[in-house]
């Protein structure tokens, strides 16, 4: 069982030096800042149970203005650990976004501290671009992602600087920064 104090602080602590302080996300800083990024820290120990928790928070989400939440990190600090089995997930989440009549109005990304990106070694640095300390569901509205790619025209290439950043800082340079967010 997690200390949901810790997770917040390790997730927080990889949003500021990862997400933000490399700037994977150009459009991370502004809600962080602004104080609109929700941690949610589920208690899951099972798929069911995240189910419900998504349930819970994609609810929450849509109910708040964007103003007072802009996103949710739900957090799932003691369950699918294993990266196949939260690839797998996924599709669920994607289920129950569509279920909940919430197509073209939420998205979810996803993080996991064993992302691998298809055709890649475990190994190669560029899988930390979607790298965290627990595995992580982030709720996006759709909204406020067509606002930032509006105000970001080259939004395609954030993909490609993500992998050349982490290229650059080396496999020694992402442990160096993860040894402050990583369990």
């Amino acid at each position: 069982m997690s200390n949901d104090h810790d997770v917040i602080r390790q997730t927080r602590a990889w949003l500021e030096q990862a997400v933000i302080g490399l700037n994977l996300c150009p459009f991370a800083k502004a809600v962080h800042v602004r104080g609109q990024v929700h941690f949610a820290v589920s208690a899951a120990t099972d798929r069911r149970a995240v189910t419900q928790d998504l349930r819970n928070e994609l609810a929450q989400l849509v109910a708040l203005p964007s103003r007072d939440r802009d996103t949710t990190l739900l957090i799932l600090p003691d369950c699918l650990d294993d990266f196949l089995a939260f690839n797998d997930y996924l599709d669920e989440a994607d289920r129950l976004v569509a279920d909940m009549a919430l197509d073209g109005v939420i998205q979810i990304a996803s993080f996991h501290p064993q992302f691998q990106f298809a055709g890649t070694e475990e190994d190669d640095v560029t899988n930390c671009t979607n790298r965290s300390p627990y595995p992580m569901l982030h709720l996006l509205r759709e909204e406020s992602v067509a606002r930032a790619v509006e105000a970001f025209p080259e939004a395609d290439v954030i993909f490609e600087k993500n992998m050349q950043t982490l290229r650059e800082l080396g496999s020694e340079g992402w442990a160096a920064l993860g040894r402050e967010f990583m369990r």
